[in-house]
């Protein structure tokens, strides 16, 4: 008698913990969300956060594998437990960009997540920003008054965030952007637009501490990771760019009150036909900043321009002025082991300020090769005096 009550007991444990399971799941086709690809389902999701945001216990919101249509939308916390969000199937957003305001630091957003603790985003499925038109009206590059188009993911103000095992297609402006955020991991991560689509940044991180991005694939129209001021302690691995604009610090040093960039770690990745490889860029005529303990090591360089450049002079379509030198100190930068074949003639190039020389800047084990007009690489260094280690391919030289 005693064994059967305790087996039932046990049945009766099981049971319940199968339906708490069930109940922390919010699949949002039983919410009414229509998966015919036209149907705004933003209304449902709404309705479905509050829910699943004031829960105490862990809760999951599936989008399943169907396609839909997804306007601006921001999901706001705190909230009371961890939360997934579990994109199995496409989200298309509108291509109209007057249906997207400014609600968040920056560019605006099409799909914002703020101020949340323990979120994860997973799940295999596709943000699609339906950039293509947006992109014809794209003038920044030239111009500081443009259109601010939106950004397809957003986590603003998010600690300990997970993105994992999704694809960004053909966003707007960048993929994704991290801000004021602590321990996020972005890993799995597909993000792909055409190579000469404007301003689509495959990866922004700014004012954020403890960012991880590892096992990436990314190939879009310009950085495909761009590291922006206050920026702490990243850690980027194993990502394969191009093409792209390539990995780049910056560019620092256009606003006033910029906060310093400081703990920058690139290893083990591929670049591809990229415009440029590994870089830290400021801005001529800056105020004052500082970005030091950066390191790119083992980095593969596939027919890149500038596969190795420090630019203190960038200054885009000519909206600035080199008369006056970058006022943002940089330090503390080693370039070791990236070899490949680049695609220009100059193969490494430290441009460093002449206000503020860099300082502390090392060289190790450099190997690049050119074939192409004007003879074989060639490697130059400006108002830096760089320590060298092991074997330089080409060999660097003042100038």
């Amino acid at each position: 008698m005693v064994m059967k009550i305790g087996t039932s007991f046990v049945l009766f444990l099981s049971l319940l913990a199968h339906v708490v399971d069930a109940t922390s799941v919010f699949d949002i086709s039983k919410y009414g969300a229509k998966g015919d690809g036209k149907t705004d389902i933003r209304p449902t999701l709404m309705n479905v956060w509050k829910e699943a945001c004031a829960s105490t216990t862990p809760t999951t919101i599936l989008i399943p594998k169907t396609s839909y249509a997804l306007n601006q939308i921001e999901f706001k916390g705190p909230c009371k437990a961890a939360i997934n969000f579990e994109f199995q199937g496409t989200v298309r957003a509108s291509s109209d960009i007057s249906h997207f305001e400014n609600n968040s630091p920056g560019l605006p957003g099409w799909i914002t997540f703020a101020y949340i603790n323990q979120l994860t985003v997973s799940g295999g499925g596709t943000f699609d920003g339906v950039g293509a038109q947006a992109w014809l009206k794209n003038n920044c590059q030239k111009t500081k008054n443009c259109i601010e188009l939106p950004v397809s993911l957003v986590f603003n103000f998010v600690d300990n965030t997970r993105i994992r095992g999704i694809t960004s297609l053909n966003s707007k402006a960048f993929h994704l952007q991290i801000f004021g955020s602590n321990n996020v991991t972005i890993e799995h991560v597909t993000i792909t637009a055409p190579g000469d689509s404007p301003n689509t940044d495959g990866i922004h991180v700014g004012r954020s501490v403890g960012v991880n991005i590892t096992d990436t694939t990314i190939s879009t129209g310009d950085d495909c990771i761009s590291i922006g001021d206050g920026t702490q302690q990243i850690h980027i691995t194993k990502v394969s760019c191009g093409p792209g604009h390539g990995l780049s610090v910056g560019s620092l040093g256009r606003y006033e009150g910029e906060k310093e960039v400081v703990g920058i770690f690139v290893k083990n990745c591929t670049l591809t036909e990229t415009t440029n490889g590994v870089r830290i860029k400021t801005w001529p005529a800056s105020p004052k900043g500082a970005a030091s303990d950066m390191h790119f090591e083992d980095i593969i360089m596939n027919n890149v321009a500038n596969p190795v450049l420090i630019d203190q002079e960038y200054c885009p379509s000519n909206q600035c002025t080199k008369q006056h030198p970058s006022q943002v100190k940089i330090s503390k930068v080693s370039f070791k082991n990236i070899r490949g074949t680049s695609s220009t003639q100059v193969a490494a190039k430290l441009l460093c300020s002449k206000g503020l020389p860099c300082e502390n800047v090392e060289v190790g084990d450099i190997n690049l090769t050119y074939k192409g007009v004007g003879g074989p690489a060639i490697a130059n260094f400006t108002n830096v005096k760089p320590t060298f280690t092991g074997k330089q391919n080409p060999p660097f030289h003042a100038c």
